[in-house]
């Protein structure tokens, strides 16, 4: 094997796990994508002939890379008018799938990207790359300049300002998520309005996203008895071509046509029932999603 070659094979063995590191900095997909590409060069430009771990080396890469960007990104944020709000990421729900498993494990819901967004690039960093990765705070210290002691340090402030900040965690895993949605689903897909108004809480909001191009645009319909109702007055016929799936680490589901994405739907679940439903419509945040 060429020299090349090596490189290549390394490089795409760990792409993946570059590209959740840099979606968990930056919680933009286009950035993350940018930012693993300038991985790649600087790997493909360098001799690397003596690195020992070569995930290792690609993680500190990505993360410098991330930390640039992070920095630029806090340098220029009186010029963002809009509420900065992370990507939207749709993963397949597939149970026999040892690497959508491995992803399901992994989901970081947006709300979390969310409080990341408040801490300074160098306590992201620390945090992420410690608690989410797993990586000894010696082999992170050298990325942001600062000894052992205070990059410690730079994490546990960010873990606290983290678990003050986040809402309270839902009472199901993803797991059993994902069974509430599935009886969700077969309600829908029967037309059951008992079983269907018996998997929802009493209180259920339903939300939809239509965007500034569909009418009659956004719309937001509460209680039980009347979501279901307007389920199975249009959802039947689509909740047919529904597949799992998780979203921005929450259960859901989408419905995808030959020309793309039609829907995707996210569920809130708590205590066995579902309280919020948010449908997305909107054909530009369709297009700008990843399955």
């Amino acid at each position: 094997m060429s020299a090349e070659q090596w490189q290549t094979e390394q490089f795409e063995e760990n792409r993946t796990h570059l590209k959740a590191v840099a979606y968990r900095m930056l919680g933009s997909i286009a950035e993350a994508d940018d930012a693993v590409q300038e991985a790649w060069l600087r790997f493909n430009r360098s001799d690397t002939a003596a690195v020992e771990n070569t995930r290792a080396w690609l993680t500190t890469v990505v993360s410098r890379v991330c930390l640039d960007l992070l920095r630029a990104r806090r340098a220029r944020r009186e010029e963002l008018v809009d509420e900065w709000l992370p990507d939207s990421i749709v993963t397949l729900d597939d149970a026999d799938d040892p690497e959508q498993q491995a992803l399901m494990a992994d989901a970081v819901g947006v709300a979390l990207l969310v409080v990341l967004e408040t801490l300074s690039p160098a306590e992201r960093l620390a945090f992420v790359l410690h608690d989410l990765f797993g990586l000894p705070f010696d082999e992170i210290a050298p990325i942001i300049d600062r000894n052992v002691a205070a990059t410690r340090q730079l994490a546990s402030r960010a873990r606290r300002r983290v678990r003050g900040a986040e809402p309270e965690p839902l009472a199901h895993s993803l797991v059993e998520q994902r069974k509430v949605v599935e009886a969700f689903l077969a309600a829908s897909r029967e037309g059951d309005f008992d079983a269907l108004v018996a998997v929802l809480d009493p209180d259920v909001v339903f939300r939809a996203d239509r965007g500034p191009h569909l009418e009659p645009g956004p719309f937001e319909i509460k209680g039980g008895a009347a979501v279901a109702e307007v389920i199975l007055e249009r959802g039947t016929p689509v909740a047919r071509l529904a597949r799992a799936a998780i979203i921005d680490g929450q259960a859901g589901a989408y419905v995808s046509l030959p020309g793309g994405l039609l829907s995707v739907v996210k569920f809130t679940v708590d205590r066995g029932r579902v309280t919020a439903l948010d449908l997305v419509l909107d054909p530009d945040t369709l297009r700008s999603l990843r399955i």
